[in-house]
């Protein structure tokens, strides 16, 4: 799939591979992945609930840093963040890496932003390789029952 980076993300780093996105969430934090057609349309719209139709007070996002209880390595937690996720993945949405402040949780629990601030673009390269990973690591589709 190769999808055109809009130019908000001309400036800051695209991520080509797993590694590059660990390294980042090492190095910067909080920050959260969001899969949508990028900063300049998400800086003209709103999140909504689509079971409910609300609209939600910030942008939904996905956290990359790990919860302080998590006691696997830091590349398990971003493939499993970013492989949740990998459906929203389409020709017109891609994943980007962003920070901003947390105005709320969604019906999922997510963090709502606003006042975003884009950091890094990620390859879909980097997605299957999260993908690769996660089904390695994880008993996927476990749900405990």
């Amino acid at each position: 799939m190769t999808v055109e980076v809009p130019r908000a993300l001309a400036d800051v780093p695209r991520l080509r591979t797993l590694a590059e996105v660990v390294e980042l969430v090492g190095t910067v934090s909080p920050v959260y992945v969001r899969f949508s057609a990028g900063p300049e349309v998400d800086a003209t719209s709103v999140s909504r609930d689509h079971e409910s139709g609300c609209l939600l007070p910030g942008l939904s996002t996905n956290p990359l840093d790990p919860e302080p209880w998590w006691d696997r390595p830091l590349e398990h937690w971003v493939a499993r963040q970013l492989s949740q996720y990998a459906h929203h993945m389409t020709q017109d949405r891609f994943p980007w890496v962003l920070t901003g402040e947390v105005t709320g949780r969604g019906p999922d629990c997510e963090p709502l932003l606003v006042d975003t601030v884009p950091v890094a673009s990620i390859a879909p390269a980097a997605i299957h390789e999260a993908r690769d990973v996660y089904r390695r690591v994880f008993d996927v589709g476990d749900d405990g029952t």
